[in-house]
């Protein structure tokens, strides 16, 4: 195993096994590390016989084998949401991996391995990268969100809320009514109290007038 005690990465334990992790601050766009190992020619039947999760296929025709324990780039895990790219040159056959973000120490350097790679070594068993975990988790938790409201049924309308809603609407129309029953009250013990007044004076009036027929009777008999 190299040294990599000058190195701005080291090997580590991560979710999937072993990984390369930061040790210092990578910026953007900085040269990591370098992907190789021997060159296998796929024209040739013993070259392209040769299978293993390491292979880095350059063009149609040369591919590296990463295999060897000194390619410590072979440690570096896929992400779907990656920090760092490969750089492939195919005239110089040769691969570099670079930063594409901002890597603090610590970190986990991670690239994408493509949809051929993905297809067919980590969609069987499932991607388990952070971006991927983090999407099963929230499908987990909708999913249980929606057993939980099936078996607790459709809501129902409170019934108390509703009582006292329809009381209090029924109050607030009954209040104007019963004002304008007790007006109508005074009104009518204003008119009668009137009416009533308008009764005494009028008896009085006949009362005058018939003391005075009276009178005019007498006084025409005392004439005679």
């Amino acid at each position: 195993m190299p040294d990599l005690s000058t190195k701005p990465y080291r090997i580590g334990r991560s979710k999937t096994g072993l990984g390369l992790f930061a040790t210092q601050p990578i910026k953007k766009g900085s040269k990591i590390i370098r992907y190789f190992g021997p060159m296998l020619d796929c024209n040739k039947k013993k070259d392209d016989a040769v299978e293993n999760k390491y292979l880095f296929q350059i063009s149609k025709r040369w591919t590296i084998d990463g295999s060897v324990r000194k390619n410590i780039a072979r440690y570096i895990n896929h992400s779907c949401k990656p920090n760092a790219e490969s750089d492939v040159s195919v005239k110089k056959r040769k691969i570099i991996i670079r930063a594409i973000k901002n890597i603090e120490p610590g970190e986990e350097i991670n690239y994408d391995y493509g949809t051929e790679y993905f297809k067919e070594y980590l969609k069987p068993i499932g991607c388990k990268c952070d971006a991927c975990e983090k999407k099963r988790l929230k499908k987990a938790a909708e999913a249980r969100a929606e057993k939980k409201q099936k078996a607790a049924g459709p809501a129902k309308p409170a019934k108390g809320k509703a009582a006292e809603t329809s009381r209090g609407k029924t109050k607030g129309k009954a209040a104007p009514k019963s004002g304008k029953a007790k007006s109508d009250k005074v009104k009518t013990s204003k008119a009668g109290a009137k009416s009533g007044k308008t009764g005494k004076a009028a008896g009085k009036d006949s009362k005058a007038k018939t003391a005075s027929k009276a009178a005019k009777a007498k006084s025409g008999k005392k004439a005679k």
